[in-house]
């Protein structure tokens, strides 16, 4: 069974083709990606009208590229997946109405995907491959949750963000250092340089004794500390504002960084160590574009290795947004019976799609 997938949730327009297997995980044939950051980057975030445009002139092109690299064509899809949700409205109808008018031009069916089971499943294409069930720190974009994962479509929620999430707090802090867009990246390279412990910035809900995540308040302590730091290092006639933060000496901004950085990983860490306490399970998936922090990688692995608790990861190049993981995560539920594919090819998407609230097909699985 090959199934091509295309995302085209936010700023990212992935396309790939996998081969689904009845015994073993799907096999991934090939794989193209288009970022729009550098378009953005003028405006200091996602323009969703603009995302939604260059998505329109990148999936045909990348699709195409897909193909040639895999060496098939178009007449040996069997499924076209797209993501279905969660995401910018626009920019989910663009890959939602040219998936549906090729399984319709082909008279193959279609797959609505869940972006974030995309993303949970993706370690699954990796050297080494999770098994289930075990725990998984979602950290995607506006995403941060923990789940319970007992089989494809088995999801529970354990926690989640109960305001902005992880990857919010990197880009918000990100931003009011004055490091632009895309502001996470930009401020864990700089945290390279800087001193973890040189600020005490807020761990909220730390010992809050459940599983939940809070990271406006430290977005505001960041602010706050940013602030200071500007006014005790200003001269006469210079103003105080944030504005003049990047006039402040490397090692200044690298600290505040590094500390940032080092409480949002804190948080990640400790509560996901006590899920997996909570749960008695042996096994971490991480998984979304934050999981390809190095810091956060190398802090759960150490801290997991001394429980005997095995973590997993996706490739770093799967970590963003990207089609694999939506042709993966549609093979997976059709090879475990939990979905079937349609021949209608009216659609919708879900711009807001809790993971946990995928309707299951009660014909696939009665």
């Amino acid at each position: 069974m090959l199934v091509l997938g295309i995302e085209s949730s936010c700023d990212e327009t992935g396309v790939a083709l996998i081969e689904g297997r009845s015994s073993g995980v799907p096999n991934l044939l090939a794989h193209a990606l288009h970022s729009q950051v550098e378009m953005h980057q003028a405006y200091g975030g996602v323009v969703p009208e603009l995302a939604s445009r260059d998505h329109i002139r990148r999936v045909l092109p990348l699709t195409h590229q897909v193909l040639n690299q895999s060496g098939r064509v178009l007449a040996d899809v069997d499924v076209v997946a797209y993501t279905r949700g969660p995401g910018l409205a626009g920019a989910l109808l663009v890959g939602a109405g040219v998936a549906c008018a090729l399984g319709a031009a082909l008279g193959k069916p279609v797959l609505g995907v869940h972006h974030l089971e995309g993303h949970l499943l993706s370690p699954f294409l990796s050297a080494d491959p999770p098994a289930f069930p075990f725990v998984a720190l979602l950290v995607s974009g506006g995403h941060t949750q923990l789940m319970r994962v007992d089989g494809v479509g088995l999801y529970a929620l354990l926690g989640e963000s109960i305001d902005d999430a992880a990857g919010e707090a990197f880009d918000k802090s990100a931003k009011l250092m004055g490091l632009g867009y895309p502001g996470g990246p930009a401020l864990s390279s700089l945290a390279r340089q800087g001193n973890a412990v040189a600020y005490k910035l807020p761990r909220p809900l730390l010992h809050s004794g459940d599983l939940d995540f809070s990271f406006a308040g430290l977005k505001t302590a960041v602010m706050v500390q940013a602030k200071k730091l500007v006014a005790a290092h200003a001269t006469d006639g210079q103003t105080s504002g944030l504005e003049t933060f990047t006039s402040l000496p490397i090692g200044i901004r690298a600290d505040l960084a590094a500390s940032t950085e080092a409480a949002i990983v804190e948080v990640l860490v400790k509560k996901s160590l006590a899920a997996l306490e909570r749960t008695g399970l042996r096994s971490l998936v991480v998984a979304g574009g934050v999981g390809a922090n190095r810091v956060l990688r190398a802090q759960l692995d150490a801290a997991c290795a001394t429980r005997s608790v095995q973590v997993f990861y996706p490739e770093l190049d799967l970590c963003t947004d990207n089609g694999a993981m939506i042709a993966l995560a549609a093979a997976m539920r059709l090879l475990s019976g939990k979905q079937k594919a349609s021949t209608v090819y009216a659609f919708d998407v879900k711009p807001r799609w809790p993971l946990d609230q995928i309707e299951p097909d009660v014909a696939a699985i009665s």
